[in-house]
């Protein structure tokens, strides 16, 4: 794709502005031209060159690799650009950055620059459904299966080793409110915390609120929670090992009245965590990896569990991934419960490639009051987590650039305690945009 050079100037005048003044260095460009000071504060900045150093041909036509290199110029002078121009220059070079990465020009050294901002986010639309006869034990109605969700991310690198994220979002709601107010709650702060990065950036201490604090780890199921969690945490990490030590309290979930199974309820509990992390086969990035976790709980009034205790294994063989965790509970309710899981996934949804996807089935085995609280990373509803055993097929499908189908449905799902009819099946179908 070809650009015309006077059109990518008028992108990238931005810094110009902040470049000293100086000769003319083009003889085919007039004093009386329009684009005289620009041109000559881009060329005084080094951003551009010419032809041949003195012909400037404003009307021919470029390679988005020439197109990529002044974007590289321009991102070396950052430092002299407005927050304004900061935002154009990280536009155009998120744009180019496929040749960027072959010129040998890292996007990331963008990132990493003093005072650059940057946005982001994503919404979900949400389809989930069991038959009205769980309505008691599920909450489900035929007229409040679909729902949204909207999330918005700043993330803003106040040094080269401390990076400042605030984010917000709104609870899950049903089309059927009709957007209640935020008086209800429906918006509120998810993600407030400060990262500090040392020790050749193996070490990195984070303060504060944020909603992606996984019981268990990102790399296990996450079967236990996935949500909102105020917490100090120290994490070490290389190619081949990670070690995480933390304490927090939890935000989101069940109480304790209101937990399926009484004592159960996370909502307001601390605890002190951590985790022991190796990975093999290609490293952290792309390899398998192994882990083991704890998290000690200092419960409220009502709440029963005393610890919790997990390992996973994820393994890749090409485009399959085999993912096995193993949980267990010490309390004093339902007799330190256990949870059984296994996943296995071929492919991978890319966001950003059109056409990708992948396909997983996985099963759990699950005793009576193994899910603490209620709230989890799984697509899955409490009803189909519990006290079950349980079959589960899903498929990722990316429709388009950051727009990712996935569509799951369980099966098989049978109560393994007491004397209660077997849950109803759940399906669930989402589209999330991210941006």
């Amino acid at each position: 794709m070809k650009k015309k050079i006077v059109t990518s100037l008028a992108a990238m005048m931005a810094v110009g502005a902040a470049c000293a003044f100086a000769a003319n260095p083009f003889v085919d460009v007039p004093s009386d031209s329009w684009a005289y000071k620009s041109v000559v504060e881009l060329a005084d900045a080094g951003i551009i060159q010419g032809v041949d150093g003195s012909y400037f041909q404003g009307e021919r036509n470029i390679t988005r690799y020439e197109a990529a290199e002044m974007v590289a110029k321009a991102m070396a002078h950052m430092d002299k650009a407005s927050v304004e121009q900061r935002a154009l220059i990280n536009k155009l070079a998120d744009e180019y950055a496929d040749e960027l990465n072959n010129l040998g020009v890292r996007v990331s050294a963008l990132e990493n620059r003093v005072g650059n901002v940057k946005l982001s986010g994503d919404a979900r639309i949400r389809f989930q459904h069991q038959d009205t006869s769980s309505e008691a034990s599920t909450g489900y109605k035929k007229d409040a299966s679909w729902d949204y969700r909207v999330r918005v991310r700043a993330n803003a690198k106040v040094n080269d080793r401390t990076t400042v994220t605030y984010g917000i979002s709104t609870d899950d709601i049903n089309f059927a409110d009709n957007g209640a107010a935020s008086d209800n709650g429906n918006i509120f702060t998810d993600d407030a915390k400060v990262d500090y990065n040392f020790g050749g950036n193996h070490w990195n201490l984070s303060v504060g609120r944020t909603d992606t604090y996984v019981l268990g780890g990102e790399n296990a199921y996450g079967f236990q929670y996935g949500d909102v969690f105020d917490r100090a945490e120290l994490k070490y990490t290389n190619d081949h090992f990670a070690a995480t030590a933390g304490y927090g309290k939890f935000k989101a979930g069940d109480t304790v009245e209101d937990a399926a199974v009484e004592g159960n309820g996370l909502l307001g509990v601390k605890t002190g965590y951590g985790e022991l992390e190796g990975f093999f086969g290609g490293g952290r990035a792309a390899g398998s990896a192994v882990g083991v976790y704890y998290n000690d709980f200092n419960g409220i009034n009502g709440f029963k569990a005393d610890d919790l205790w997990g390992a996973y294994a994820s393994l890749n063989f090409g485009k399959w991934n085999a993912l096995a965790n193993y949980e267990k509970i010490n309390n004093d309710v339902t007799n330190d419960p256990e949870v059984w899981i296994g996943k296995l996934t071929y492919g991978s949804a890319a966001s950003d490639a059109r056409g990708s996807w992948d396909a997983w089935v996985e099963y759990i085995n699950s005793d009576k009051g193994a899910l603490l609280g209620g709230a989890t990373n799984s697509w899955r509803d409490d009803s189909v987590l519990d006290n079950v055993k349980s079959w589960g097929v899903g498929i990722d499908y990316t429709l388009a650039k950051n727009v990712i189908l996935t569509a799951a449905q369980t099966f098989g799902t049978q109560t393994k305690h007491g004397n209660a009819a077997d849950p109803d099946e759940f399906t669930d179908v989402e589209i999330n945009f991210l941006f």
